[in-house]
């Protein structure tokens, strides 16, 4: 059997989390998602636009079996990046490095949200401003 065509890119994450509400409105009112979908209590879907982010209550400890390093949010120019580092950093962020330049063109730096999860502000020049609509 021959792979489909190419896939379109992540356009989904999903996390658990015990502090539900914390992260929520971190991504919405710091981050500036948008709230798709609440499907009940303990689960919760965000978007960009052109994305889903799935948030969902864990009993877990935030130690859990799950294991990530990292998720980027793509941003359009080094200058909006430089931005979006001085307005995450005015926000209280715990902020991992400082924007710092790749080999490739690209530029970015880390952050965590309130639940422990690395965050990737980042310039790509390959990707970086490219929008994507439905068909």
């Amino acid at each position: 059997m021959e792979r489909p065509s190419r896939l379109n890119g992540m356009r989904h994450i999903a996390f658990t989390m015990p502090n539900l509400e914390e992260c929520e409105q971190f991504y919405t009112e710091i981050m500036g998602m948008q709230l798709l979908r609440r499907a009940h209590k303990d689960l919760v879907y965000l978007t960009c636009g052109n994305d889903n982010l799935s948030l969902g209550r864990s009993d877990l400890p935030a130690s859990g079996v799950q294991s990530m390093d990292h998720f980027g949010f793509i941003v359009d120019s080094k200058e909006e990046l430089d931005q979006w580092f001085l307005y995450l950093q005015s926000k209280g962020v715990t902020m991992l490095d400082k924007p710092h330049d790749h080999g490739d063109g690209a530029r970015s730096f880390h952050v965590t949200d309130p639940a422990g999860n690395v965050i990737q502000p980042i310039y790509h020049p390959e990707i970086s401003g490219q929008r994507f609509t439905n068909p």
